[in-house]
């Protein structure tokens, strides 16, 4: 593999409210192998940054790579080819905006990841829940209300958010299926949602017993518990049962998010989603019913931020988009910089992210030893954040494990 050096970068990961001074970094064999002032190589290729702001590849923690139709129920019925297909060309889009890794939290599988691995699809490196396990009616069965037929939810089709199961044997022998099919943590809808029928947001999925039977195979496999949880008790009730990772939080209260900082976990708003689901849904497919509930979250959310970041409870980058709103993913950027300071962030797409994965020693910073995994952005994220938002329009260079996959002209 080709070295590469790059010179003349300032760097922002977050870790710092300024960037720093120009840096030199040096990529050998996918790993960052050194970052200073200056740094001697006479076989590496030179790259110019111009003053142009290195940082981390970007990190989303809840995506649905295989949700090429906004209508998931209807997403669940497409033939398996057609599903890999559009993926694969959902997955483009997300490392041309910069994104080169993503936590899928329901739906990818396993073959995607070889997919990826085998250099067959070209897109971010994909950490998956496989299958996300939801109770009969709750946020995965998307059979009407006057629909009897057998309690299943093509789970086994890859256009398939999630799997039906209920009762403590039937959710421990769901992870356990989902952990040999290659799931590198497990997903539970722990609460109502928009985008299903018959479970309005306030329901609270899963007894505390099936929900801590999830959480202790998944410990038993040497893993963790990610939740979907918009209201207050649902939250408090995961926390409660040992779940590591938050998905969403709209509705939190500070007693609670106080609850989630003192036993270690993470949060991951999606609030971009909200906004397009509310704009752009219904002409998309959405379901009316479920664009309505949409409104019941959204505008919550703003403040979620304000009372997780008043407490200290980490939050990661997450969008939770479908169908064509993918291409809003960045978007989330712009959002959450109303009401938190750019630094914070950046790192909830980077460091925070890279926590949550368990590959803070890996992904997430521009140091020695991490994989080179890095985007050069034109000015400064720190004053606009806008920048890190589109199509990736303002980076003219993005490396996924030390391969340049876009390189623009740097004048």
């Amino acid at each position: 593999m080709t070295s590469h050096l790059i010179i003349n970068a300032p760097i922002v990961d977050g870790a710092h409210s300024e960037r720093s001074a120009p840096m030199q970094v040096l990529v050998e064999n996918g790993i960052i192998i050194d970052v200073d002032k200056s740094i001697s190589s006479s076989k590496a290729e030179v790259i110019d940054a111009g003053g142009r702001t290195l940082m981390p590849g970007l990190i989303d923690c809840h995506v649905h790579v295989i949700a090429c139709l906004a209508d998931l129920g209807r997403n669940a019925m497409l033939p398996d080819s057609l599903v890999t297909a559009r993926a694969s060309r959902i997955m483009r889009g997300m490392l041309m905006r910069g994104f080169t890794t993503v936590r899928d939290v329901g739906g990818a599988d396993f073959g995607l990841k070889i997919a990826m691995d085998e250099g067959l699809i070209e897109g971010p490196r994909l950490v998956i829940s496989g299958k996300a396990l939801s109770q009969t009616g709750g946020h995965c069965d998307f059979r009407g209300r006057f629909d009897d037929s057998p309690a299943r939810s093509n789970g086994h089709r890859l256009g398939s958010l999630g799997r039906l199961c209920d009762g403590d044997a039937e959710v421990r022998r769901a992870v356990r299926e989902e952990i040999k099919a290659g799931a590198d943590f497990i997903k539970v809808m722990a609460n109502g949602g928009c985008a299903s029928p018959t479970d309005p947001i306030h329901f609270l999925g899963f007894s505390k017993s099936e929900l801590m039977a999830i959480v202790e195979e998944a410990a038993n496999a040497g893993t963790y518990v990610a939740a979907h949880v918009y209201t207050d008790a649902a939250i408090r009730r995961a926390v409660d049962c040992g779940i590591r990772s938050l998905e969403h939080c709209n509705l939190i209260g500070e007693e609670t998010a106080l609850r989630a900082v003192e036993a270690g976990c993470i949060a991951v708003p999606t609030l971009v989603t909200y906004d397009k689901l509310s704009s752009e849904g219904l002409q998309l497919g959405f379901p009316a019913d479920s664009v309505a509930k949409v409104e019941n979250v959204r505008i919550a959310g703003m403040e979620s931020l304000e009372i997780m970041r008043r407490v200290g409870l980490p939050m990661a980058y997450g969008s939770d988009l479908l169908g064509d709103m993918h291409k809003h993913q960045s978007d989330e950027f712009v959002i959450r910089g109303q009401v938190l300071p750019a630094q914070d962030v950046i790192a909830s797409a980077t460091s925070v992210g890279a926590r949550l994965l368990g590959a803070e020693s890996r992904i997430g910073s521009v140091s020695p030893g991490f994989e080179a995994d890095l985007i050069l952005v034109d000015g400064n994220p720190l004053d606009d954040l806008r920048l890190l938002s589109g199509q990736g329009q303002h980076m003219p260079l993005i490396m996924q494990q030390g391969r340049i996959v876009k390189h623009c002209a740097l004048n």
